[in-house]
């Protein structure tokens, strides 16, 4: 998730501009660069991939003089069009050298507009979308109805862009303004004395004001050193909403969470928006790099899904949906026993791989063994250009953003999207549900960001219930269907965070052995499934949930709002949004990670860096 920063006022911008990108380091970022005004008509840009100690290494070389100015933005970048390198990096700039962008998101549309630049002679100097948008608001300020107006150029530029998106403008003609536009992207004025900010969080100024404003959706803001301006994209004056920040910088960089996985956990809803968001476009699903051709998904007759730990249950949730939609066999395997078993492949077997980092080296190495053995991969990544996309045949990327806590809790959501578009993309392929129904479904999926929402907005009972169940020596976990993945999942997050005993169960297998478990006052979380959506399965949970209550365990239920059959046998009753049951791991999942973090935190223990575990696993 890139950084941005925007400074105008009386400090000199270099330093304020470096110190705000330091502090968004957290989010992560593979190339950084910053623009500075002169006051005096110069615009000095300075780019480097990697770290921001090579930009600064960088600025230290040129002439400093260049970079004195008081106003000036800066952007650390997270890849998503064009491998991250010096040229890719931002700001871009139009082809004079006057007008300086930074973005945060994706313009979904840059094809048509670039080719419309290219078709007027430009050259492009980069291969981001985000340049497209340097070149448009200087054609925009030189000519027409918003010539020689910032504000009004990047208004009629914002209308034109689609997606999701941040844009940040400044212009050497106007050395004192900066201007940003904001859809479903995050940006914050900060509000000082002779001094104005801008930042997609409020970590890069709050060392300097904690006085901020909140921007609407398709909003533009003018700063200056003296005053700011919101209008809509139709440079409309819009009323913004001021609000004062109340955590101290150290906390600020965990948006004023105690830790990073509490902050990844309230951005699910987000990391579920930008996974979807562009894969659906002329009446079908559109995957992100597909070298694959619509007959070669047509000729598939075998998916396996290779993966580790949380994105192997992600998996188990992808054979549910692509054996459903598709009617294709899907068999999904732990990435580190699948090339030791010697598994049948062959050009008619697609091997979709799940990784977070795309380095994990258990699923690189499967990648690898499916590669030889002729199969198709497709790899699904939070990660631009890491080693598994660039060793597959396609690439799906969740653009979660980066996530710092190491116990996967957006990342994992993102995947499931991810995996269902994958399906829903095999099925349209295949012609095994009309177009209708594939935009349907799509639908469906794109409306569970805001159901997560009003998930997060209900867990407060969940945070207490972690506080009281900290003594506990054991939780279980079942569920059945879909619900089945989703206990996996609430164990492993249990384990890795208050190193306590938890398992996941079928809860068919309950009567098979571990029903041996159950003692007077053991904790059970049960996954219900829809009364309405699974009647038979609804009844023969209800009837494992009486059957545990009756030997003294305390039942923890997930319902659906209005499941008021389950509601006598339930000791706590947890209620999530009604939605589809392929989707209810989507909700289902939020209060799990909540009660596994709260009763870590219970117990004093550091979500964010569990005991002997890394973020990214690159060994055997």
């Amino acid at each position: 998730m890139c950084g941005i920063v925007g400074y105008v006022g009386h400090r000199q911008a270099l330093e304020v501009v470096l110190g705000g990108l330091r502090r968004l380091e957290y989010r992560g970022y593979d190339s950084a660069g910053v623009a500075l005004l002169d006051g005096e008509g110069g615009l000095a840009v300075e780019r480097a991939a990697g770290a921001l100690s090579n930009l600064e290494k960088r600025l230290a070389e040129v002439d400093g003089g260049k970079f004195a100015g008081r106003s000036g933005m800066g952007h650390t970048r997270w890849a998503t069009h064009g491998a991250p390198t010096d040229r890719n990096a931002h700001p871009h700039r139009d082809t004079s050298g006057q007008v300086a962008v930074v973005h945060n998101g994706i313009i979904e549309n840059f094809a048509v507009l670039r080719a419309e630049l290219e078709a007027a002679g430009i050259e492009m100097a980069s291969d981001t979308d985000t340049e497209t948008t340097a070149h448009l608001v200087a054609a925009a300020y030189a000519d027409g109805p918003t010539a020689g107006d910032l504000t009004a150029s990047v208004c009629a530029v914002a209308r034109r862009l689609e997606g999701a998106f941040t844009l940040v403008v400044t212009h050497a003609a106007e050395p004192g303004k900066i201007v940003a536009a904001r859809r479903s992207s995050p940006l914050v004025v900060g509000v000082g004395e002779g001094e104005h900010f801008l930042a997609s969080d409020v970590a890069a100024f709050i060392e300097h004001t904690r006085d901020a404003v909140e921007l609407g959706q398709d909003q533009v803001v003018t700063i200056t050193r003296d005053a700011y301006r919101v209008t809509d994209f139709f440079a409309q004056d819009v009323e913004a909403k001021p609000f004062s920040v109340d955590w101290d910088l150290s906390a600020a960089e965990k948006g004023g969470h105690d830790y990073f996985m509490l902050k990844e956990i309230e951005e699910q809803p987000e990391a579920l928006e930008n996974t979807l968001r562009g894969h659906f476009a002329s009446g079908g699903i559109v995957l992100d790099e597909l070298r694959l051709t619509e007959q070669d998904l047509r000729d598939i007759d075998k998916v396996f899904v290779v993966a580790c730990g949380t994105a192997y249950h992600s998996g188990l949730l992808a054979k549910y949906a692509i054996e459903h939609w598709c009617r294709v066999p899907v068999e999904v395997e732990l990435a580190s026993e699948f090339r030791y078993r010697d598994p049948v492949l062959g050009r008619d077997t697609l091997v979709v791989a799940i990784s977070q980092s795309g380095e994990t080296a258990d699923t690189l190495e499967a990648v690898r063994h499916a590669r030889v053995q002729r199969a198709r991969v497709l790899a699904i990544c939070n990660t631009n250009g890491a080693q598994i996309p660039r060793e597959s045949d396609a690439v799906l990327y969740t653009h979660a953003g980066p996530e710092i806590g190491v116990a996967a809790t957006k990342t994992f959501l993102a995947q499931v999207a991810a995996n269902y578009l994958v399906g829903l993309a095999l099925a349209q392929a295949r012609g095994t549900k009309y177009s209708d129904e594939v935009a349907r479904e799509f639908a469906e999926l794109s409306a569970m960001p805001e159901a997560v929402r009003r998930t997060l907005s209900t867990v407060d009972q969940v945070r207490q219930l972690g506080r009281e169940l900290a003594d506990a020596k054991a939780v279980l976990f079942l569920g059945r269907h879909v619900g089945y993945p989703v206990a996996l999942e609430g164990a492993l997050k249990l384990k890795e965070l208050a190193y306590m005993h938890a398992e996941g169960f079928a809860a068919g297998e309950l009567k098979h052995g571990p029903i041996a478990l159950i003692e007077e006052g053991l904790p059970v979380v049960v996954v219900m499934p829809s009364p309405k959506g699974r009647a038979l399965l609804h009844s023969k949970l209800v009837s494992n949930i009486r059957e545990i209550q009756a030997r003294g365990a305390r039942t923890i239920v997930i319902a659906e709002e209005g499941d008021d059959e389950v509601r006598p046998f339930a000791d706590e009753l947890i209620t999530i949004p009604a939605v589809p049951t392929l989707l209810q791991p989507l909700v289902s999942t939020v209060p799990l990670q909540v009660l596994a973090a709260e009763i870590a935190r219970a117990r004093g223990y550091d979500v964010d860096k569990p005991r002997n575990l890394a973020k990214s696993v690159t060994v055997e």
